[in-house]
């Protein structure tokens, strides 16, 4: 049996294994696709041809149809058929049925190619956003919680065995310079990712003067990718490069959920998980589970997995398209939804995370305080190595020391005393604050190309 299509006749068994997943995974890219179709098709209204592809009035009967599509997307209504294969052919269709000969003008000087090339990116940069507000997010969260913290001592662990005097402050500030550093690298990643590939076609460019740069300004972004080869054959690269990007967020998080299913054990005893955080158990009446952080580690392991995984579908692959690069999309946009959660979920379970300060207190042992003992003697004109020696043969004097007269003592830069929360603060909100104008500056562009183009 053949089933007839946009593009020719194929085989049933054929088509469906080669529409795969993309008939429910293009439905998050509805919005995307008649973004960049109404900014492709009011550049083809611009073209220094006479007549050019499509007429100003043309291409503004598209662009009020394809705000339609978003409507109906956006409620349930807009469905991608099986014939259809993807978004990009299912907007075609709508498009012609609803406008006839201009709805099959819209793909002159495009492949899908790269229409889903631009897609993914208009994707991506929606969804870098979201992480990198709910980074930020969780960061302050971290932040407020380490300042509130800063005094409380907390032992200091290496090989997991106690080490030095400590801080919450210090250890829960560490986690939000962790999500600073996540989010320099996501913002790399954005800016990689900030350049429009539309005009490449099939790889190679196309024999009409097509404006790129109007196009690329009309979406948004930064600038157009450069060379039209390297604009196709940058997917699964560019996936694999975000996913990265991604999984160090979420490897941020895994140790986090890490130490605390750990100092929440009744052994430990340091930090009480809220309530609603947990889960019970099917047979043992008094459990409560750390479910959400244990799901929390599985999920790391699954998007550091993807970004593998989108490496690796292309690794091997020759120059121009590859229908390889299909299989990159679903773990593409499952690591951003893992990430998004995980994030999301995590900076409410910190807000409401209880700390105990007396059995952190009754964590430090005399043993703890060993090293700075030695540094005092060193202080005091000691050899560091007789003074490390001097300690470990008489670790039964150090009995007495106090906790908080450790952590005072210890004020250079970065230290439990020395924390410089005003600096943190700082980078935390510039990087909200980034991410917050960049959201409201695409949306701008997409608030011109369909008001601006629709008014009659």
């Amino acid at each position: 049996m053949r089933h007839k299509t946009t593009v020719g006749e194929v085989d049933a068994n054929v088509l469906a294994y080669t529409a795969g997943q993309d008939r429910v995974l293009d439905l998050a890219l509805v919005e995307a696709d008649c973004f960049g179709t109404a900014a492709h098709v009011t550049m083809l209204s611009r073209m220094p041809l006479q007549p050019p592809p499509l007429s100003p009035a043309e291409a503004r009967a598209v662009i009020a149809e394809l705000r339609q599509i978003m409507v109906d997307a956006a409620a349930g209504r807009f469905v991608i058929t099986l014939e259809d294969q993807d978004v990009h052919l299912a907007v075609e269709r709508r498009l012609t049925e609803k406008l006839g000969a201009r709805g099959k003008r819209v793909h002159v000087c495009r492949s899908r190619n790269d229409q889903v090339a631009v897609d993914l990116r208009l994707f991506a940069k929606d969804r870098l956003l979201t992480t990198m507000r709910a980074a930020a997010t969780l960061a302050l969260t971290l932040h407020t919680f380490a300042r509130r913290q800063a005094r409380t001592p907390m032992v200091g662990r290496t090989h997991m065995q106690p080490a030095m005097p400590s801080s919450v402050g210090l250890w829960a500030s560490a986690w939000a310079e962790s999500l600073l550093d996540d989010l320099a690298l996501l913002r790399a990643a954005y800016d990689l990712n900030n350049q429009c590939p539309l005009g490449s076609a099939a790889s190679y460019g196309v024999p009409m003067p097509i404006d790129r740069h109007l196009v690329s300004n009309l979406l948004g972004f930064a600038r157009p990718v450069a060379n039209v080869l390297h604009a196709n054959q940058a997917r699964g690269k560019l996936e694999a490069i975000i996913l990265s990007a991604l999984s160090q967020a979420m490897l941020t998080l895994s140790r986090l959920a890490q130490d605390l299913i750990l100092f929440s054990m009744p052994e430990f005893a340091y930090f009480r998980l809220p309530s609603e955080f947990t889960t019970g158990s099917s047979i043992m009446p008094q459990k409560r589970n750390p479910d959400v952080l244990e799901l929390l580690r599985a999920k790391a392991a699954k998007v550091q997995t993807y970004a593998n995984l989108a490496a690796e579908i292309v690794r091997a692959a020759p120059s121009g398209y590859n229908r390889d690069l299909q299989e990159a999309k679903a773990p593409f946009m499952e690591g951003f939804e893992l990430t998004i959660a995980s994030l999301q979920i995590m900076s409410p379970l910190i807000q409401g995370l209880t700390v105990d300060a007396a059995a952190l207190r009754r964590g430090f042992s005399p043993d703890v305080f060993a090293t700075d003992r030695a540094l005092e003697l060193v202080a005091k004109g000691m050899p560091f190595r007789d003074a490390y020696n001097e300690v470990k043969n008489n670790l039964q004097q150090l009995a007495g020391h106090s906790p908080d007269a450790a952590l005072a003592a210890k004020q250079h830069y970065g230290a439990p005393a020395g924390l410089d929360f005003a600096a943190t603060a700082r980078r935390i909100k510039d990087a909200a604050s980034w991410a917050t104008r960049e959201t409201k500056r695409l949306q701008a562009c997409r608030d011109r190309l369909f008001t601006k183009n629709t008014k009659k």
